[in-house]
């Protein structure tokens, strides 16, 4: 299955903690992530909402440099 999962904005921050990210901030609902060991790695940017939209997961996901599938795997 290489749809995109429904998910909150927390199990979408929980998936990219298992990927090594940290939250380095939060700015309203919005969580600034950022990888402490891979510099080369972008910082992701996740709103802390119920459910993402299709197109923001999907960004998340490109900006972390994962494949759905990958991402998919990771997602409690």
């Amino acid at each position: 299955m290489s749809g995109l999962p429904v998910i909150s904005g927390r199990q979408a921050v929980a998936a990219l903690k298992r990927l090594g990210y940290e939250v380095v901030r939060q700015k309203g609902s919005h969580l600034r992530l950022r990888h402490p060991t891979d510099p080369s790695r972008q910082p992701v940017t996740v709103p802390d909402h119920k459910e993402l939209k299709s197109g923001t997961l999907r960004a998340i996901i490109r900006d972390a440099g994962v494949s759905v599938e990958e991402f998919r795997s990771l997602v409690p």
